[in-house]
């Protein structure tokens, strides 16, 4: 396997361009690279988030399954050695690798003192596949035709209506 074939589950490199029908152009893998953290509207509607972090590129939708916080404005930290984007709204802990969302867990909440461990909810956050030409970055969009609860926020109702009642953030002067 290449370094690059190993930097991630969802990421893979080729030598020959993928087809264009399925794969999407998302950036130069040095200019993702340097920023950390792009943004991307798909096929005209689904908007991912790739981030790249310690050596390693993901790709998501870019709204948390919860309540729509902006991923790409969130923290990542690790979580019983498995990395997670952390929603900046509610705090919702979310893997990288496979969109699960994680929780604390409590098994007996009678016991002093309390002993907690981390479980998943199951997947949450659709994850896509990330493929790299020639130091060319293309995204191949999850299309399982299996809900999942961040599809939601990616809907046209979604982006032109509920996103326009929202607050701008103040300009700073």
């Amino acid at each position: 396997m290449s370094s690059e074939e190993e930097t991630s589950q969802n990421f893979s490199s080729s030598s020959t361009p993928p087809p264009s029908s399925s794969s999407h152009f998302i950036g130069k893998k040095e200019d993702i690279v340097k920023a950390g953290r792009v943004t991307k509207m798909v096929n005209g509607c689904r908007e991912i988030l790739v981030l790249h972090h310690q050596g390693q590129l993901h790709a998501m939708d870019t709204r948390c399954y919860h309540s729509g916080g902006e991923l790409q404005y969130g923290d990542i930290e690790e979580f019983n050695g498995r990395l997670c984007i952390v929603c900046p709204w509610h705090k919702y802990k979310i893997t990288l690798a496979e969109g699960e969302g994680l929780y604390q867990a409590v098994d007996d909440p009678t016991a002093k003192p309390l002993r907690t461990h981390w479980r998943s909810k199951g997947v949450k956050q659709r994850i896509h596949k990330l493929t790299e030409v020639n130091g060319n970055v293309y995204a191949t969009l999850n299309d399982s035709s299996e809900a999942i609860e961040s599809d939601v926020y990616q809907t046209e109702r979604y982006r032109t209506g509920l996103l326009k009642t929202q607050p701008k953030p103040m300009a700073k002067k």
